[in-house]
This record gives C-alpha cells, structure tokens and sequence, in this order.
C-alpha cells in the first residue's frame, strides 16, 4: 500500500491523527489527550496565531513546562507557517530577553507560574505582538513600560471556530530554532529545517528499532533538542509519550515507569547515576522497558551490569550528538558490554570522519577533530554568520557543508568511534552544556568581585560539577553561600556553581588570558 512521505515535520501529526485518530498521543500528569485533541488543538491555536499576525517564516517562542500545552503549540506554529522554538522554563529574565529579542519573535505562548520572569523580559519587546499563557492571565509584575497583551491560551483556542489548515510551507523552510549556550556568554539559534528535522527523527526511529507500540517517558525538558526528539519522534510513529516535568522526584518517576508500562527510557548520566545507587540499597526491577538511551555526557563503564539488571529486557544505547546535527553516532546495543567506552558509528544516513588540525584524515588510534556529513546538520546559527563559517566547512560537493563539531575523537579498526574531549570549554552538566562566560558575567555582577573563572571538574554524577574560582577585592568580605545565592537568582538551576573556591589570583598565559587548564589541576 501506498503511503505519501513525510516531507514536513508538521505532516507527522496529521498522519498520526487521521491513522490513529483515538489513540492515547500523550500523557500528562493525570490526563491523557488522544491525537485528534492534540491535532484539533494545534490547528485552533494556529488559527489563533494567524489572528494575530504570525506570519510564514514568523518566529513563535515557547517558554513553558512540559505540558499538553507545549505540545500543542510545537505543532500549531508550523501548521501556521512559523518556526518555533522552545525556552528552558529555568530561563531567567535576563536571557529570556534576549532570546526574544534576538530571535525576533512575534508570538510567546508561556504559564503564568513563569509571570514573575515573563513580564520584565517582554516590556519594550520591539516584535512581540502577543503573549498566549496558561492558567490565570497574571497582574503586571515588575513592569513599568509598555508590553505586549496577554491573553488566556484556553480562551484563545476556544475562541476559533474554524481551525487552521496548514500554511504553505517546504521541506528546506526552517522549522525550529534550538537555542544552546555560546561562548559569548550568549545563546545561540542553531537553525533547523523541516527536512533536517524529519531526516533526523527517521534515522533515530531506525537505529533505536522503535514502533508505534512504544510508550515514550521523557522527563527531559522539551528545550532540550534531546528531550524535543522524544516528542518529535513519538507523533511521527503514531506511539505514545508520557511527559514528566523534570527528574526533581525520582520516587515518582520509578512510579510512573511502572504505571505507564513505558517501553522506551531516554535518560543522561544524573538520571542513572541516582537509579544505579538506589538500585544497589533496594533492587530496582523495570521488565516493561525495551530501550535505554543516554546522550549529553559519557555513562560510566561500570553502570552497564545494573542497567542490564534494572531493564533486563532493554536494549542499552550510548550515543553522542550536538545540537547541530541533532546525533552524530551511536553503539550498537550488542556491543554495549564489549565496547563500553565507544560511541560506536555514524547514524543511519550520515557519514563522520577524524581530520587532524591540518585538515589531514587520521589512522586507526590517532586523534582527530570529527567531521559530519548528511542532512541532518544545521543551516547555520541564527544571526551569527562569523561562527556559522567556523562550524559549518566547505564540502566536496558544490554548496555542501560539513559540520565540524570542534570535538577529539578516536577510531579503532572496526570504525566505532571514541570521545576524547571537547576543543573549548564548554561544561556539560545534569546533560546540558553550560557556557562558562554566561556563568562569569554572572558572577561579575556581585560588587566586590575582582575576577573570576568557571570550570567543569569531574563529577561522577552529574559528568561535571561548576567551580568557581573567584578573586575579591582588597577588604571585601564576601562568603561563598553571598555567590551561590546571587547565582540562584539569575541562572537556571543546573548553571549555579557547586564548588566557589577563593583565590588570590588566577593563573595567566603569557598574553594575559587566564590559564583554566592550570586551574583543572589544581
């Protein structure tokens, strides 16, 4: 029989919905919404973006849970043509602003729980032309110019009478810009078309052997490229996800593993790190669930013998990507216990390669910086052409770009591929990366703060812990919980320092730039 392919991200869901119309397409908390609720809600909710101005090609930003909601709107901004992107819920004011602003969003869709951040961050927001939040529309907080209206996303959805059919679009059109964390101290758009998104969620689904039987748990945030897929690839099956806030409650999350019979668990090493030490105080034991996936950071060698007794009936699959590329390659399941430090090869579709500083290929053993060929990479970082060029090289083909993810890596004589680290110094922790400047800028707005560095130091459970080192000025009395609340107050939960070590200077280069390396072996 034949089936029309799937050229738009957007089509996987009016397939989904007119294939399984009844069945369960997402879980939250205590509700379920089939994919008919969740198509109908997407097209009214597009309609209302039509409404109010969106436009193709229109930026529409997400600053929200991982709720029904956040769903909904993924899918009714391409309907209407637009390109969506997704903010952490942790995102303070500050860089939600910019965010907004750099992005030049036209349409935010936020909760009102978020009121408190959302309110400053849109005041005198030049594009924005309307706020659509959930719950109760909040008072004006800590606002004293003008800001666009806010309006009630019930009242909104419930306000369309005929919901919208999709707005002319094509598969080389962008569809998401996923922002992560720059080295400027600034996020970073990576811009993401309909064919490079839809490219990517089929050679996931074909190298993680997933079905429309599959009952997804994804307790990652859906700002989180890799929390964003679980959805993405979960409507494109005609499957199911069952959606988690966050992992803040372990207990309720082994709860739900067994209450949902979940059949696919995505996880990064804090996740399993907690299920390891609590599998060996009280045996854990999850038979429903088939595939065990990690990304973000390295999983330790040793967890494999717990993960084969927690999910006796799971296939384990190390992985590596960034989100440029969504993935780059993954380890063969059945090589998981034979190479346990190797992140296997390329995804289906895509080809890597190890070139040497000087652009030469490497032998077997030798390192070399990875190189990534195929559909799947980025367009390029959204306003950001100079560090576009950086990322995306010329390929031999006309017009081709190869992605040069700035990360060593090795290769035996099988192919599979080694991490050996990263060429800047980014931190990864909790599975995000975190910009050490974004922490620094930080930091350098406590008075009495002379100078600062932020590092990533090994930590078994969250793959690296922050520390910084801080120097203060001369009489200045300032204590290290004076820096972790300042921290708490502006960064997200996961960039807040765990270690503040006081110094009396930092470590220099001959040129004058502080020496970190010094400062990681210390």
């Amino acid at each position: 029989m034949y089936h029309q392919p799937i050229r738009l991200l957007d089509e996987t869901l009016l397939d989904s919905a007119a294939e399984v119309p009844n069945k369960v397409a997402l879980v939250a908390g205590d509700r379920e919404y089939t994919y008919t609720k969740l198509l109908v809600t997407a097209r009214s909710l597009a309609a209302a973006f039509a409404a109010r101005g969106v436009r193709r090609g229109d930026r529409v930003a997400l600053y929200m849970d991982n709720d029904f909601p956040c769903a909904a709107a993924i899918y009714a901004s391409m309907i209407a043509g637009a390109v969506f992107l997704v903010i952490n819920p942790q995102t303070k004011s500050e860089k939600l602003r910019f965010i907004l602003n750099d992005s030049e969003a036209v349409v935010l869709v936020t909760d009102a729980r978020l009121a408190r951040f959302f309110m400053p961050a849109t005041e005198g927001a030049s594009t924005l032309l309307q706020v659509i939040c959930t719950g109760d529309i909040p008072p004006e907080t800590n606002v004293s110019g003008p800001h666009p209206p806010v309006e009630s996303f019930d009242h909104v959805v419930a306000s369309i009478s005929e919901p919208a059919e999709a707005v002319f679009h094509i598969p080389t059109d962008l569809a998401a810009l996923i922002y992560t964390s720059g080295s400027t101290g600034n996020p970073k758009g990576v811009m993401m078309s309909h064919q490079a998104m839809v490219f990517a969620a089929g050679s996931l689904i074909q190298y993680l052997r997933l079905s429309s039987s599959d009952r997804i748990l994804n307790m990652l945030p859906l700002a989180f490229d890799y929390g964003l897929y679980q959805l993405l690839m979960s409507v494109y099956l005609g499957a199911t996800i069952v959606l988690e806030e966050s992992f803040a409650y372990p207990g309720q999350i082994l709860k739900g593993i067994e209450k949902q019979q979940i059949t696919v668990f995505p996880g990064v090493p804090t996740v399993f790190t907690t299920f390891v030490s609590m599998h060996r105080r009280s045996p854990l034991l999850f038979p429903s669930v088939r595939r065990v996936t990690n990304t973000a950071a390295a999983l330790p060698t040793e967890y494999n013998g717990d993960l084969h007794a927690i999910f006796p009936n799971a296939l384990i699959y190390r992985m590596y990507g960034l989100t440029e590329c969504k993935r780059v390659c993954y380890l063969s399941p059945e090589l998981v216990d034979q190479k346990p430090s190797s992140v296997g090869k390329a995804i289906p579709g895509t080809e890597v390669f190890l070139l040497s500083e000087d652009g030469e290929a490497v032998k077997t053993g030798e390192p070399g910086i990875l190189h990534v060929r195929g559909p799947h990479v980025m367009l390029g970082y959204w306003n950001q052409p100079e560090l576009s060029r950086k990322m995306l090289r010329k390929g031999d083909l006309p017009g081709e770009r190869i992605l040069c993810a700035q990360d060593w890596f090795t290769f035996d004589e099988d192919g599979d591929l080694y991490f050996l680290g990263r060429s800047d110094d980014m931190i990864k922790t909790r599975g995000e990366k975190v910009s050490p400047v974004e922490v620094e800028n930080v930091l350098y707005g406590i008075a009495g703060i002379k100078e600062v560095a932020v590092i990533g130091v090994p930590d078994p459970l969250l793959g690296e812990s922050i520390k910084a080192v801080v120097v203060v000025e001369e009489g200045t009395e300032l204590s290290e919980r004076d820096i972790l609340r300042h921290c708490a107050q502006k960064l997200e939960n996961h960039m807040v320092p765990r270690i503040v070590e006081f110094a009396a200077e930092l470590p220099r280069t001959p040129t004058g730039k502080v020496r970190k390396a010094s400062l990681r072996t210390q």
